[in-house]
């Protein structure tokens, strides 16, 4: 790959729900014969194992004003107005084709640089409502894609659909046949997120502790559990005789997608667009404290075409979900109908719609 191939620049916050759709927009682009660099904070460069060794990780500096202390928040403007000027400079003298924002704080540098410096430029929304960053940036940039439709936006924003791209390792077990449940080992995945969900680590093994014996013999569950709560977790399994795997990360969660019965998930968009690629049955439970409650736009996708059940948080107890986990287990055409449903809302070729919108911003930009 040569200087004169053209350049892409992502940046993406540092939580999985944007690194991972990052992610697969920069392997699809690679392809395309194009040179990639990410742009994000210290937190996102976490996730950037999973990226090609061929893309650039650029670390630059940013700030929230959603954490930390009073004297955190005072520093915030400054250490964003820092990372602005140094991607300003970097971009004038680089010269990137198109810049692609997947929206979070570490996105503000390289956005706020691609609009001064006339830079084609792009963001993607992965949730149903606009994040805080990209509701900032929706007006400035040449186009808006949308990976949960619809998308509530700004007046007078017009949104592409997209879908929410998703990794090659997700792709690769599209549609993967599914074995609905029986009288056989059975695997229940459950997963909030990155690095787990507290109110799961507290209400699914409770729930699980309430169904028929015979069922429950007949689980095997995969649980991601925050590193606190790994303890009590694997211990509360071990009590009720259930077989278990807790960790706070599974890299391998393609796989264990794909061998599941059912799900049982927060509602990022991310781990929405997984569920439907690969075509599970799932109980979603929307994280309360979301912005603008989005986690409950992202699941209607696949509520409405039943292929989930949702349950929020105000309502949610070990008996109601066990309930729920009972009704899918013990009727297997039901639970297939649901993965069927799931499939048919999913969106595999995301990324190439999010590449070929790059594209065309280039040849507009070039023109």
């Amino acid at each position: 790959m040569t200087p004169s191939n053209p350049h892409l620049i992502i940046a993406a916050g540092g939580t999985g729900g944007h690194m991972f759709p990052a992610q697969a927009l920069s392997e699809v682009m690679l392809r395309r014969g194009w040179r990639v660099t990410l742009s994000t904070d210290a937190r996102g460069a976490r996730y950037t194992d999973g990226f090609s060794h061929a893309v650039g990780v650029r670390q630059v500096a940013s700030a929230t004003f959603a954490r930390g202390g009073v004297a955190a928040r005072l520093v915030a403007p400054f250490r964003i107005l820092g990372g602005i000027f140094g991607a300003t400079l970097r971009m004038w003298r680089e010269k990137p084709d198109v810049v692609v924002g997947f929206g979070g704080y570490p996105t503000i540098p390289a956005m706020a640089a691609a609009w001064l410096t006339r830079t084609p430029v792009m963001l993607h929304e992965q949730n149903g409502i606009l994040g805080r960053v990209n509701r900032l940036f929706a007006r400035r940039v040449d186009v808006v894609a949308c990976g949960t439709w619809p998308t509530v936006l700004p007046e007078g924003v017009e949104g592409v659909h997209t879908g929410n791209p998703v990794r090659a390792a997700v792709l690769e077990r599209a549609g993967a046949p599914y074995m609905p449940p029986g009288d056989w080992p059975m695997s229940l995945l459950v997963f909030g997120g990155s690095q787990g969900a507290r109110i799961l680590a507290d209400c699914v093994p409770e729930a699980v502790a309430r169904l028929p014996e015979g069922l429950r013999g007949h689980l095997r569950i995969a649980q991601q559990a925050r590193p606190e709560d790994h303890a009590r977790v694997t211990e509360a399994y071990r009590r009720i005789g259930v077989r278990a795997e807790v960790e706070p990360f599974f890299r391998d969660m393609p796989r264990r997608l794909s061998e599941a019965q059912l799900v049982i998930s927060r509602a990022g968009a991310s781990s929405v667009a997984d569920i439907s690629v690969i075509g599970r049955p799932a109980i979603l439970i929307p994280y309360a404290a979301a912005t603008a409650n989005h986690q409950a736009a992202n699941a209607a996708g696949l509520v409405d075409v039943n292929a989930a059940v949702m349950i929020s948080e105000s309502r949610l107890t070990p008996d109601g979900l066990a309930q729920a986990i009972e009704t899918i287990l013990t009727e297997p055409a039901a639970a297939d109908a649901m993965a069927q449903s799931a499939l048919s809302a999913g969106v595999p070729d995301a990324a190439e719609r999010l590449a070929a919108l790059v594209e065309e911003l280039a040849r507009k930009g070039a023109a």
